[in-house]
């Protein structure tokens, strides 16, 4: 049964990290002088209650990973570290100049590319002067993205010592064909003593990101590195599907053949496997392919209704906006969303002239907004209802009739005005959603856009 469903819905889809998803972000209404105006509604709307998020893209890494779809740059050159942090820093002074008053900060995610690339110095350099012109929520919190080669106890101390108490290491597989074939050699010694060393120097939570789907990557190998994983006790976890997207240009999946990859219905097996095993262990299922222990935020927020979702993926908890800063970033006012410059050279020359880095984003119009919200609430919470506040949208009827047929499945139960996402129907979540997608099925992409469900 679980196989002939496979076979039925696992198709493109996108992920939902922001809806309108990016493909279908409308340039002709966007502007920068729109972006900005929207951002600054919401950060009068929220500054003095939730405060802002900011999402740092530290883009360059000494190696490639043949897996990773990010945006990066390759390079050995650490003299490229000090002008990019300058240049970021003038990215956030331009934004203060918007804000017109000193912004309270909830949120601080540093990703990549590889953060740990940079200094010890330089990153705790970096904080300091964007805190020097912010304030603290009350209840803040900083992670970062660490290489486990490369995180040392300096970095993990000096970002303690600006706030920092989460880290999370990519992982991928312990398996020695599968890391080749990523390039990713990174032995489980290494995990273990960059996830010690956070430990005793005082941070709260530790996660781990694990990846099924793999080139070479067989069940045996995902119960190895989930056992593995067991021994180290990760407070939160990412067991996720390798997403496979070789046409998007320079993102350097090109180390091995299609035919490499484990199959769709070997795919779901490895999840199964991978998720009875975190079960045992006392990991809660958290949104989709996120599990946390029960002492971690991530359960608590899912527990009390808090559990938020944006371009930093599951959060404990929401800020009205987020400010992406660095090349490549994505920002998010909730009334709209900018993508700064990917170009590097290009993204310098904006801010040489004083310019918000912004190439493209979107202005959501009302129905975007009853739409993200409905998938926001599938994504977070497992279920959606339109008998609150104005959450009907003409094309609701036409989404209840598709949705039948995975009532009939068994992935989802129908009331009068609400949706449930059975748990049988989780591995599903992302199909659920691409039905209230009114966009993707306006228009079906004429080329390929997104990895597979499955």
């Amino acid at each position: 049964m679980l196989k002939t469903l496979i076979n039925k819905y696992n198709i493109a889809g996108p992920r939902y990290t922001s809806y309108p998803t990016v493909p279908y972000w409308n340039s002709n209404t966007f502007s920068v002088e729109k972006w900005k105006s929207s951002l600054l509604k919401s950060f009068n709307e929220s500054n003095t209650k939730d405060g802002l998020s900011l999402y740092i893209h530290l883009p360059f890494c000494e190696s490639l990973c043949t897996f990773c779809g990010c945006n990066k740059r390759i390079t050995k050159q650490h003299s490229v570290e000090q002008p990019y942090i300058n240049a970021v820093l003038k990215e956030w002074n331009l934004y203060l100049k918007v804000f017109g008053e000193t912004p309270k900060l909830k949120e601080i995610h540093l990703g990549g590319g590889t953060p740990t690339f940079f200094s010890p110095e330089n990153l705790k350099y970096l904080i300091s002067e964007i805190l020097a012109a912010s304030k603290l929520a009350l209840d803040y919190e900083f992670s970062f993205e660490g290489h486990p080669n490369n995180t040392t106890k300096a970095h993990l101390q000096a970002l303690y010592d600006v706030g920092f108490k989460r880290v999370s290491y990519g992982v991928q597989d312990y398996n020695k064909t599968v890391q080749k074939a990523i390039h990713r050699i990174q032995p489980f010694e290494n995990v273990k003593q960059a996830t010690e060393m956070a430990r005793d120097i005082g941070y709260t939570s530790v996660g781990h990101d694990i990846i099924f789907g793999l080139p070479f990557q067989t069940l045996e190998h995902v119960k190895t590195t989930i056992l593995k994983t067991k021994s180290l006790l990760p407070d939160r976890l990412a067991f996720y599907s390798y997403a496979h997207v070789p046409w998007i240009k320079g993102n350097g999946q090109r180390g091995f053949l299609d035919t490499d990859l484990p199959s769709a219905s070997l795919k779901r097996m490895q999840y199964q496997l991978g998720k009875a095993l975190l079960a045992k262990v006392g990991y809660q299922d958290i949104g989709m392919d996120h599990f946390a222990l029960k002492t971690d935020t991530l359960y608590t927020s899912m527990k009390n209704g808090n559990l938020h979702r944006n371009f930093m993926g599951y959060t404990a908890s929401k800020t009205q906006a987020m400010v992406g800063l660095g090349v490549s970033s994505i920002s998010d006012s909730w009334y709209g969303f900018a993508q700064n410059e990917k170009d590097l050279k290009t993204y310098y020359q904006l801010l040489e002239n004083n310019v918000l880095p912004v190439y493209r984003g979107h202005i959501l119009n009302e129905e975007d907004s009853i739409i993200r919200q409905h998938i926001l609430n599938l994504m977070c919470r497992f279920s959606t209802s339109w008998n609150k506040g104005n959450l009907y949208f003409n094309e609701l009827p036409e989404a209840l009739i598709q949705l039948k047929e995975m009532e009939v499945d068994g992935l989802v139960e129908i009331s009068t005005n609400t949706i449930k996402i059975t748990q049988k129907g989780k591995p599903f979540v992302r199909n659920v959603c691409m039905v209230f997608d009114v966009l993707l099925k306006r228009k079906q992409p004429d080329a390929k856009l997104f990895s597979m469900t499955m």
